[in-house]
């Protein structure tokens, strides 16, 4: 872990020589609900003070701020592949390049965020998955794109950073049947709930087996649950059980 500009940044060894990192909540601007280094535009944060969040953020990884590129996130299987900065943002959940001084970055507030690289090639890729996204296939559609950039996805490594953990993600009973239509080996990433018909979810687990059958490298969970650590991280789910009216948005990039 390194601390950039009193940036708090999560790095994982598996993308080590790619400058990348999972940035914490720490050293930003944001006050209130939002205080730290909230960079979700679609929180209901100054414009002003999120953009200038972003700007730190683009500043430690080296690039200009529209070189710092992020898609309208929806929960979908959608990658875009970009030789350049953007212009609107397409919606999409994934990002490939092989331009260098490109840093492609996604949000999160619980659900996952992939950061992948072929050094050898000199393709990276971002995917923001959450139990959908990564049920849709959001992480082999990512691999499947770095791979028509040149990638050989044996030599991929992928991290997930910090995201909610099992012992805290509590789903009801159609969540667990919807996984195990899919597949009844998914089973092994839900443990029994406190209550009655509850269960608990392993996202971290799930999406490390994804990424494992996808046939890349290798990969990794940093181990950093965003809901039982607020001072270091944003969370959806903490912010509905506080009653908060809004949560901010932690941002993870990475560049050539």
């Amino acid at each position: 872990m390194t601390v950039t500009l009193s940036l708090e940044i999560v790095t994982s060894p598996l993308l080590d020589g790619v400058t990348h990192g999972f940035f914490t909540r720490r050293g930003g601007a944001s006050s209130g609900i939002f205080e730290g280094l909230n960079c979700g535009g679609g929180s209901s944060d100054q414009a002003a003070i999120v953009a200038l969040n972003r700007d730190r953020v683009a500043d430690a990884m080296g690039v200009g701020e529209n070189h710092l590129v992020t898609v309208n996130q929806v929960h979908s299987a959608d990658v875009v592949v970009l030789d350049g900065p953007l212009g609107d943002r397409p919606l999409a959940d994934g990002l490939v390049t092989a331009t260098p001084g490109l840093a492609i970055a996604v949000l999160t507030a619980d659900c996952q965020p992939v950061l992948f690289a072929d050094r050898e090639a000199g393709v990276i890729g971002a995917a923001h998955a959450g139990w959908r996204g990564a049920m849709d296939g959001v992480l082999e559609a990512t691999v499947d794109a770095m791979e028509g950039l040149g990638a050989d996805r044996g030599r991929i490594t992928a991290a997930i950073g910090p995201a909610i953990s099992q012992r805290i993600y509590e789903v009801g009973e159609e969540y667990f049947e919807r996984f195990f239509d899919e597949d009844p080996a998914n089973a092994r990433f839900f443990a029994t709930g406190e209550a009655p018909d509850k269960y608990l979810f392993d996202l971290p687990g799930y999406g490390l087996s994804r990424l494992r059958a996808a046939g890349i490298g290798e990969a990794e969970w940093t181990r950093h649950c965003t809901y039982r650590d607020p001072d270091r991280f944003y969370s959806y789910r903490r912010s509905v059980h506080r009653g908060e009216a809004d949560y901010g948005r932690l941002i993870s990039a990475i560049r050539l």
